[in-house]
């Protein structure tokens, strides 16, 4: 850390604390904010919502694309489903994923601009 990291005061501004305080999220929407930046953290998961950016995509396609087997990517989808950031539907015996909400686009487009910066 730098000396410029290290606030040397000893004040609380109470005002700004407590003015702050009532415009935080309550504890289970920031546990649940938490949990939906986790998904992000794993590389697998950030491939497979930037395929269903693309397009719905079966588990057998996502498979292909990204190399890896079935059985991973279903629980990598499962992980992604438990957050509601994808969803399925069934065509027949094959089942299809897509991305839950615009949300994640504008979530996946944003980290992507914030990197590249």
């Amino acid at each position: 850390m730098s000396e410029t990291d290290v606030c040397e005061c000893a004040v609380i501004h109470e005002e700004t604390v407590a003015e702050v305080r009532k415009l935080m999220p309550d504890e289970e929407t920031m546990l649940d904010l938490a949990d939906l930046f986790k998904m992000f953290a794993d590389s697998t998961r950030v491939k497979i919502i930037c395929a269903l950016l693309r397009t719905e995509m079966c588990v057998c396609d996502i498979s292909a694309l990204l190399g890896m087997t079935k059985s991973s990517i279903s629980h990598q989808l499962r992980l992604l489903r438990q957050t509601k950031l994808v969803k399925n539907r069934r065509d027949g015996k094959i089942v299809y994923y897509s991305l839950d909400d615009e949300h994640i686009k504008i979530i996946l487009d944003m980290g992507l601009a914030h990197v590249r910066e």
